[in-house]
C-alpha cells in the first residue's frame, strides 16, 4: 500500500466468506451488477478485465458440482461457516502507472496468481481469479489530470486443509479401528488460516516463550510474507512488504475503499490548510505592500510643491549674471551702487541658492530613503522611482546653476555674504526671545 513515503507496499487480503455473500461477491468480480454503488467504476472499460481462471458457472454451483465429485468434504460444518474465501491482492496504483499500466499489470498479476494458487494449495481449489482494471483512481486521476486506473486481483476459493478418516471403533474389523480410512480435502476456514509457529532461523526448531509456549506468527502475516516472496523470486524487486501490524486482513472492500477515502480527504483537508495559510500571507503581504504605496504616495506629494517651487526659482535665477545684475546711474558712486544695488541683489541670489541647496539635499536623502526601501520591494513603485529620478536630475541642474553663481561672483565673496545673512538673521531673533521671556514672566 501507499502511504504517503514513495514505498510500493504489496497488499494481500483475506476474506471470509459465508454463502449469502458470495453471490454478492460473485456480482461484483464478474461485473453481473446494472449498477455499484462503488462510483469509480467504469463499466465502458469492463472488457479490460483479465480472467487468469473464469469460472464454469455460479460459484455456489461451482462449489456443490465439487463436492458431489468429491474434491472437497463439508462433513461436519454449519450452514452459515465460512465456507469460501476470497484473496485480492494490491499494489498502489503509482506502482502500475510508473511502469506502463495495462499491460504490466497484467503480468504482473499473472505471476500473482501463481502465487494464489500455491496458498490456496491448487489450481481446482479456485472458483474465479480476475484482474480489475475498470477502477478509477480518484485522486490520482484528479492530481495528474488524466485517468489513471487503479488494477488488482480478486481469487475466490474454497478454503480445505487435509484430512484423514478414521475407522472407529464401531466398525467390525477391530483391526482396522484408528487407523486411517481415507483422506479428504476438508472444508475449513480456520484450520486452512490457523496460526503458524515461528521458527528459529538458525535450528529450524518452533521458537517458544519463557513459559514453554510456541511462538505463533499470524496467518494474515504468513499470508502477506508468501505473497511478497513469491513476487520478489518473478522479478519485482522495487516492491516492499506491506505494514506489520496492518489490520486489513477483515476489512471488506468497501470498508477498505472508505478507509483509502477518508485517508485521500485527510490529505485533501492538509492541502486545504496549507493553501489557506498561503493565502493569508498573500493578503497580509498585498497588504503591507498597499500601505507601503501610499506612503511613498504621501511622500511624493509632499515633495512635489518643494519641487515646482525650486523649478521657478531655478528658472528666475538661471540666466547670466550679466543679465540680472542693474547697471548704475549716471554719477553714481560706487558706495551708492553697492549698498542699493549690487548688495540687496545678491542677499536675495544667496537667500535663495541657500533655499534651493536645502531643498535639494532634503530631496536627495528622501529619494535615497525611498529607493533602498521600495526599489526591491513593490513593483508599482518603480515607476514612481523612475519620476523621481527625473525630477532629481533637474534638481542636479538647480545645483549646477549655483555652481554657477559662485564662478560669477566668487566662491569668498559668496561665503562672506552668506555668513553675513546669517549674523543678521541671528540678531534678529535675539530681540524676539527676549520679548517671549518677558511675555513669559508677565503672564506668570
Amino acid at each position: 500500500m501507499a502511504r504517503g513515503d514513495g514505498i510500493h507496499r504489496t497488499s494481500a487480503r483475506n476474506m471470509r466468506l459465508t454463502t449469502p455473500k458470495l453471490k454478492n461477491a460473485q456480482q461484483h468480480n464478474e461485473r453481473e451488477k446494472e449498477s455499484y454503488v462503488n462510483q469509480d467504476i467504469v463499466p465502458e472499460r469492463s472488457h479490460l478485465n483479465v480472467h487468469f481462471k473464469k469460472p464454469d458457472g455460479g460459484y455456489l454451483e461451482q462449489f456443490e458440482q465439487m463436492e458431489t465429485d468429491g474434491l472437497i468434504s463439508t462433513r461436519g460444518i454449519k450452514e452459515d461457516a465460512f465456507r469460501y474465501g476470497e484473496l485480492i491482492f494490491d499494489v498502489n496504483s503509482a506502482y502500475f502507472f510508473n511502469h506502463g499500466g495495462y499491460d504490466f499489470a497484467k503480468q504482473f498479476y499473472h505471476d500473482a496468481y501463481q502465487a494464489a494458487i500455491k496458498i490456496v494449495g491448487g489450481e481446482q481449489y479456485i472458483l474465479s481469479a480476475v484482474m480489475h482494471a475498470d477502477e478509477r483512481n480518484r485522486a490520482m486521476s484528479e492530481a495528474l489530470g488524466q485517468d489513471v486506473y487503479h488494477y488488482h486481483l480478486h481469487v475466490v476459493y474454497v478454503p480445505v486443509v487435509e484430512k484423514q478418516i478414521r475407522w472407529t471403533k464401531r466398525c467390525k474389523d477391530k483391526s482396522l479401528v484408528g487407523k486411517v480410512k481415507e483422506t479428504v480435502m476438508q472444508v475449513s476456514m480456520s484450520k486452512k488460516w490457523a496460526s503458524k509457529p515461528v521458527l528459529d532461523e538458525a535450528t529450524g526448531e518452533p521458537l517458544k516463550t519463557a513459559k514453554g509456549k510456541p511462538v505463533l506468527k499470524k496467518s494474515y502475516s504468513v499470508l502477506q510474507d508468501d505473497f511478497f516472496q513469491h513476487m520478489r523470486e518473478a522479478g519485482c524487486t522495487d516492491i516492499e512488504r506491506g505494514e506489520r501490524g496492518s489490520s486489513e486482513e477483515h476489512l471488506t472492500v468497501t470498508q477498505f475503499k472508505v478507509e483509502r477515502e477518508q485517508a485521500r480527504l485527510a490529505e485533501l483537508q492538509t492541502e486545504k490548510s496549507e493553501v489557506q495559510a498561503e493565502i493569508g500571507q498573500l493578503q497580509a503581504n498585498k497588504a503591507e505592500a498597499e500601505k507601503s504605496v501610499k506612503e511613498a504616495q504621501t511622500e511624493l506629494r509632499l515633495l512635489a510643491p518643494k519641487l515646482k517651487s525650486m523649478e521657478k526659482l531655478a528658472a528666475e535665477y538661471s540666466s547670466d549674471p550679466e543679465d540680472l545684475l542693474p547697471l548704475p546711474d549716471r554719477m553714481e558712486s560706487a558706495k551708492s551702487y553697492r549698498e542699493k544695488k549690487s548688495k540687496p541683489l545678491l542677499e536675495k541670489i544667496v537667500k535663495v541658492v541657500r533655499s534651493v541647496y536645502r531643498a535639494y539635499l532634503d530631496v536627495c536623502q528622501k529619494f535615497e530613503l525611498l529607493q533602498r526601501k521600495y526599489d526591491t520591494e513593490v513593483p508599482y513603485l518603480k515607476k514612481q522611482l523612475a519620476e523621481v529620478k527625473g525630477e532629481n536630475a533637474e534638481l542636479q541642474e538647480t545645483a549646477r546653476d549655483y555652481h554657477r553663481l559662485c564662478r560669477a561672483y566668487g566662491p569668498e565673496r559668496v561665503a562672506e555674504t552668506v555668513a553675513a545673512v546669517k549674523r543678521q538673521e541671528q540678531a534678529e531673533k535675539e530681540p524676539k526671545r527676549g520679548q517671549r521671556r518677558q511675555h513669559d514672566r508677565d503672564a506668570r
